[in-house]
């Protein structure tokens, strides 16, 4: 659809256009059922996860709240971008609101930063497991992962909603297509008039002290493991503390890598086909959700 066809308006627009897949969208259904089956594996997968540490006994320890704790990030992660992803594959239903958008755009990038701060605190888990297995109880009880997971839950959603709370004051004069089937805070502030200096230099500095700082102790984190498990004796015990982390630095690679990779194509992918932003943008925000289950 081209720009021109849009309905006119005056000088902030009130509704943006999300894009499916440009050149593509005679075999939008097509596309839509690897994506769809993506979003199942991972919304059960994910609630399996939820069930069993909720029923069985045996997994009522730090450890398994943890993970508890990501399914729960993962389902939001899910759940913030299914209805529109699919709603553009299967009814062409391209048109939001400013306040849908907004809304949209404040979870996702909440959920992701509560992703990394949960794969952090689940790095943290690691070494206390493996360096004080007889305190591992007494240190992390199971009333005091809950806690922390709300605690983490709050701290993402505040620091997302300065930026958010200007994308509703702002003028929207420039055509409104976004790059991708959803709403992200990137793709808000280029169609806009008004001063984005704020939400810039706010977005770059929360990047770097959350989810830089959340990447930095990670690797200072299985730093200390590595060093610990070197230093057992036992064969045997190296290889069940490797693999009481293994399954943690796949889950981060699975979640930093899409992540880093979506911010490439956005800083220096202008000239890159459309196609390859919509791409990298299914793949953020729909592997890591459907891989952690796995792993």
């Amino acid at each position: 659809m081209r720009i021109s066809t849009l309905p006119n308006a005056n000088a902030s627009f009130s509704t943006f256009l999300l894009t499916g897949f440009p050149g593509l969208e005679w075999a939008h259904h097509w596309i839509s059922l690897p994506i769809f089956v993506g979003y199942l594996v991972a919304l059960v997968g994910n609630a399996t996860i939820l069930h069993l540490v909720r029923t069985e006994p045996s997994l009522h320890q730090p450890m398994y709240y943890f993970l508890a704790i990501l399914a729960v990030t993962d389902l939001g992660l899910c759940m913030s971008t299914l209805p529109s992803v699919l709603g553009v594959l299967w009814f062409d239903a391209r048109m939001v609101g400013l306040v849908p958008c907004v809304l949209q755009q404040h979870f996702l990038h909440s959920f992701s930063f509560m992703e990394s701060v949960v794969l952090f605190a689940m790095a943290l888990d690691c070494p206390v497991v493996i360096r004080f297995p007889p305190h591992y109880a007494s240190v992390l009880t199971g009333s005091r992962v809950p806690l922390a997971g709300a605690v983490l839950g709050v701290r993402s959603a505040a620091i997302t909603a300065a930026p958010s709370l200007h994308l509703l004051k702002f003028d929207y004069c420039r055509p409104r297509a976004l790059s991708h089937a959803y709403c992200l805070h990137q793709d808000m502030i280029l169609l806009t008039c008004s001063d984005t200096h704020f939400n810039r230099l706010y977005g770059l500095c929360i990047i770097m002290l959350a989810m830089g700082s959340d990447v930095l102790f990670i690797l200072l984190s299985y730093t200390i493991i590595v060093h610990t498990v070197l230093a057992i004796a036992s064969a045997g015990e190296r290889l069940k503390a490797l693999n009481t982390s293994v399954s943690h630095i796949l889950a981060m690679f699975c979640f930093y890598v899409p992540v880093l990779g979506l911010s490439v194509v956005h800083r220096f992918g202008h000239h890159t086909s459309p196609l390859v932003h919509i791409f990298m943008g299914t793949v953020s925000v729909l592997f890591p959700p459907l891989m952690n289950p796995v792993l």
